[in-house]
């Protein structure tokens, strides 16, 4: 029996969703701190609307995970995410080499 290549996409965020959610039972979400960031000495570029789909590596306590997210906020060294899983909302900062731009054109 074949699969259904118009659902792919469609089960691939499903199993992603699975894998954060489990992955947040680990521990919280780390973000960096308000000292990493230096916002008092970086520029900080806020995004009204986050348009640009990410991949970023995020960590649940000890446990790193790569997620689709979407680029809310910026520094020269560090980017401000939002992700979701489920019915819930992720927010973090990360380090900027953790982020890279998807050009997959996916809307998720």
């Amino acid at each position: 029996m074949g699969t259904s290549k118009r659902l792919a996409p469609y089960y691939d965020m499903q199993a992603q969703h699975r894998a954060i959610l489990a992955a947040a039972k680990a521990g919280p979400l780390q973000s960096l701190t308000d000292r990493e960031l230096a916002l008092r000495e970086q520029p900080l570029t806020i995004y009204p609307h986050p348009l640009a789909s990410v991949s970023a590596w995020v960590r649940f306590g000890p446990e790193a995970i790569r997620v689709d997210a979407k680029l809310a906020r910026s520094t020269p060294l560090a980017a401000g995410i939002v992700f979701r899983a489920g019915d819930q909302t992720f927010r973090c900062w990360v380090w900027g080499n953790a982020v890279c731009r998807r050009d997959d054109g996916a809307a998720r």
